[in-house]
């Protein structure tokens, strides 16, 4: 079930953002609360960091991230594959 475009405001990393997608507006909260979580985190462990490159580092693990659950996804559809022949 597709879900109406919302339009939200979140704060990220003491930012405010107005966000327009697809989804709940719950659910944009959610995303927005874990890349603050992160980028509070990698602001907390290397401070002199500028916010841009907070946010450049913090784009950059959540796309690591993304990476290894896909290779994993793939790894695990290939090991399905193999049981069903």
């Amino acid at each position: 079930m597709a879900h109406e475009p919302v339009k939200i405001t979140v704060e990220i990393f003491g930012e405010k953002h107005v966000v327009r997608g697809e989804g709940t507006a719950a659910y944009i909260q959610g995303l927005a609360h874990e890349v603050d979580k992160k980028m509070r985190l990698i602001a907390q462990r290397l401070p002199r960091l500028s916010v841009h490159q907070t946010a450049v580092l913090t784009a950059l693990n959540l796309a690591d991230e993304l990476a290894k659950l896909r290779e994993e996804q793939e790894t695990l559809m290939q090991l399905l594959g193999e049981k069903n022949e």
